[in-house]
């Protein structure tokens, strides 16, 4: 099985847009047609960006909601331990968590629209495209949607 790594602003943008691609992966997820693999700072920085005021305007769920999808993400994904540490993105370490992931969990895939991430691909086996390319890859459907 496909095993893939989403980086915070895909599982987002799912919450967001329950018609774009971001969604279609994380449908086919809990589909169990591929394996999320997660770590305790890609969840700890969803949490906090999808309970960023102005986004939870926008998505209309409350904490307690957040919370739960969250927990949901954490209990129903492979959960790397995140005690893999990789220096790869100097423009913005943040993203170097995502790779960490991806390494530690053997993922085929990083999905992310992040351009400092995107440039990068492959990295150490492990294919790195934005949501569209790996609906279009992996997915069944037409990944028309380019988001």
């Amino acid at each position: 099985m496909t095993r893939v790594v989403l980086d915070a602003n895909v599982l987002v943008s799912a919450v967001l847009v329950a018609a774009g691609n971001p969604a279609r992966i994380v449908a086919a997820w809990r589909d169990g047609d591929v394996e999320l693999l997660a770590s305790p700072a890609i969840l700890d920085e969803v949490a906090r960006v999808l309970h960023d005021p102005r986004l939870q305007r926008r998505h209309g769920l409350d904490d307690h909601q957040i919370d739960l999808f969250a927990e949901r993400v954490r209990s129903a994904a492979l959960l790397m331990p995140g005690k893999v540490e990789v220096k790869v993105v100097p423009e913005d370490p943040t993203d170097d968590r995502y790779l960490a992931c991806a390494l530690e969990g053997g993922a085929d895939y990083v999905v992310t629209g992040d351009e400092h991430l995107l440039q990068l691909s492959p990295w150490r086996g492990i294919v790195i495209v934005a949501p569209a390319a790996f609906v279009a890859t992996e997915l069944p459907g037409d990944g028309l949607d380019e988001r």
